[in-house]
């Protein structure tokens, strides 16, 4: 019988063989391939081990590779070092950097009341943190105004963004929510625990409400948040790229991500001005109070 761990392992080996191009690893085509991908025979060769060893592992049938085979396959496939992480790790090996794993203690109230009063103190920067399943562990009052989500404790925000993009009327903008959820896929395989019943509910609701989900999760990327660029809403302005960066915290289980522009760019002054407006709004607000 196949055991789940290896399963796992012939899974990703299969995503990245077929979605890699003869071309992007030196080998020449005859024209007549029927698939785009690599064959099992030219993988075993670009990692130096014999075909039938290879299809062994696609099929699940060994259960722990050494970190030689490991490295080799991770060489083959072009893997970064993020991907080759993730193969070490599949492989039942530790990878040959700092990786942040996946059996971690689950953090204590103190810790997510430390990382609350942090980011809640950052009044001039759009922040939030998650935990490995991309669920909502704190949110700065910035963040709330920034975001075109849903942003209450526990939120899930790959399914707040599956479920902001389905409200989308504006065609030009699907693209961008498709990139978002791309990258949020990839890096929920990436630090989630594949054993774990938390992902397998997770990946089944979000499997059956997106394509996009499905189709990256099928591919096998798994990549962290590091940082990007991303278009957001500004009212009445429109659309404005913002920059973004995520950070490890709490030991790598829980990762800080935070939105902004450059000075002098309309991003920062965007920044600016939905800190501006908000004030005004408390004013007001207050204003009435008083003179009710």
């Amino acid at each position: 019988m196949v055991d789940t761990d290896t399963a796992r392992l012939g899974a990703y080996l299969r995503g990245h063989r077929d979605r890699l191009r003869p071309d992007e690893v030196g080998l020449g085509t005859d024209g007549r391939r029927r698939v785009s991908g690599l064959r099992r025979q030219e993988v075993a060769v670009l990692a130096g081990i014999s075909p039938d060893y290879y299809l062994r592992l696609e099929q699940g049938k060994d259960r722990r590779p050494s970190a030689q085979v490991l490295d080799a396959l991770a060489r083959a496939f072009r893997l970064d070092a993020d991907g080759r992480d993730y193969l070490f790790r599949l492989g039942g090996h530790a990878a040959p950097r700092r990786s942040p794993g996946w059996a971690q203690a689950a953090p204590t109230p103190a810790q997510i009341g430390s990382l609350t009063s942090m980011v809640s103190s950052w009044t001039t920067t759009p922040a939030y943190v998650v935990d490995r399943y991309q669920d909502l562990v704190a949110v700065n009052e910035l963040g709330r105004l920034f975001l075109p989500l849903v942003c209450e404790q526990g939120t899930n925000m790959i399914e707040a963004v599956v479920d902001a993009a389905a409200l989308e009327t504006d065609a030009a903008r699907h693209e961008d929510w498709d990139r978002t959820i791309a990258v949020m896929t990839a890096a929920l395989r990436f630090h989630s625990d594949p054993a774990d019943p938390r992902l397998r509910v997770l990946v089944a609701s979000l499997g059956g409400r997106s394509r996009v989900f499905r189709r990256v999760w099928a591919s096998q990327e798994a990549y962290p948040l590091r940082e990007g660029s991303s278009p957001v809403r500004v009212d009445p302005f429109g659309f404005i790229a913002f920059r973004w960066q995520t950070l490890e915290v709490h030991g790598g289980d829980h990762f800080l991500t935070s939105f902004f522009g450059a000075a002098g760019s309309a991003a920062a002054a965007a920044i600016d001005f939905i800190r501006a407006r908000h004030r005004v709004e408390e004013c007001l607000r207050e204003g009435a109070i008083l003179d009710a």
